[in-house]
């Protein structure tokens, strides 16, 4: 995008999230971006909260269902990380949900049974009885330790944590991002670089390091968002990804998902998600006004 200024970026994404973006992610871009409320955007998020304390309603688009589903825990779990607000009931509420659905082991499922009464996306698929998953127990594990979040459910999930990166193998960038967002804030920080130490080979082969490959594939921005605490990428390395990143910006404003659009609403849904996901990272690393 040549010749872009910072604000060029913020208006073009405000046009666009005005257009197709789902009211909590234009809050979410005014509370960041714009001096708006945050309260507004928690307001909205506790909408998308059921009343067993898991969160449903299509904040995942691909899950399309009201019921609860591990998976958007985690994603209003991000949402809480961008305000700070993790001293809001909604955190206790979701911890004592998982509490109800965590597998003997201590790790929450991928996803549960109850999917396959709802609409979905093709590949939200399950067991009768699925086990525990890295995803989303680790970023939730993550996310908790970050904010100091104190819960009965929270030791568990890091011992299960622990244990599946101890025989961690594949190069599975959801498991992989995953894991990094688990090392990054764990308390035990000796035990998290040594940890990563060992397993860099693993997770960092999940990324994809040319910024031109098509398809569904994770760069190195989608492992670090923002500096990371873990040695992840050079600093080349990430320049050459955040160029890349603020070319992709759409004629129209936004950033969209990679993977499929199986129909047409989630193609918005994501692209308002995913831009207020890109604009966030572009400020973390300088491209845009703090």
């Amino acid at each position: 995008m040549e010749g872009h200024t910072d604000m060029d970026v913020l208006d073009r994404a405000e046009r666009y999230l005005h257009r197709h973006g789902r009211l909590i992610d234009r809050l979410r871009f005014e509370a960041l971006f714009r001096g708006g409320s945050r309260e507004r955007v928690l307001d909205v998020l506790r909408c998308y909260q059921n009343s067993d304390g898991g969160f449903g309603n299509a904040l995942e688009p691909d899950l399309r269902g009201s019921a609860s589903q591990p998976e958007p825990v985690e994603m209003a779990f991000w949402i809480l990380d961008e305000l700070d607000a993790f001293d809001s009931p909604m955190v206790a509420a979701a911890c004592d949900h998982l509490v109800s659905i965590t597998t003997p082991d201590g790790g929450v499922p991928f996803v549960l049974p109850s999917v396959r009464d709802t609409l979905r996306a093709p590949w939200w698929q399950t067991d009768d009885d699925p086990p525990g998953h890295l995803i989303p127990t680790a970023p939730i594990a993550g996310l908790l330790h970050k904010h100091g979040v104190t819960h009965p459910w929270l030791a568990a999930a890091t011992e299960f944590c622990w244990s599946r990166l101890a025989t961690l193998k594949e190069h599975d960038p959801y498991q992989a991002r995953a894991a990094v967002t688990f090392l990054s804030h764990v308390p035990d920080r000796e035990r998290a670089r040594a940890e990563f130490a060992r397993l860099s080979e693993t997770l960092l082969g999940a990324v994809t390091f040319d910024p031109d490959t098509p398809g569904h594939v994770h760069f190195p921005l989608d492992f670090a968002p923002e500096p990371a605490r873990l040695p992840l990428f050079t600093q080349d390395v990430l320049d050459t990804h955040l160029d890349a990143l603020l070319a992709a910006q759409s004629a129209d404003g936004g950033w969209g998902g990679n993977w499929e659009m199986w129909t047409p609403v989630v193609a918005h849904e994501w692209g308002g998600h995913v831009t207020v996901e890109r604009l966030k990272t572009l400020r973390a690393y300088g491209r845009l006004p703090g």
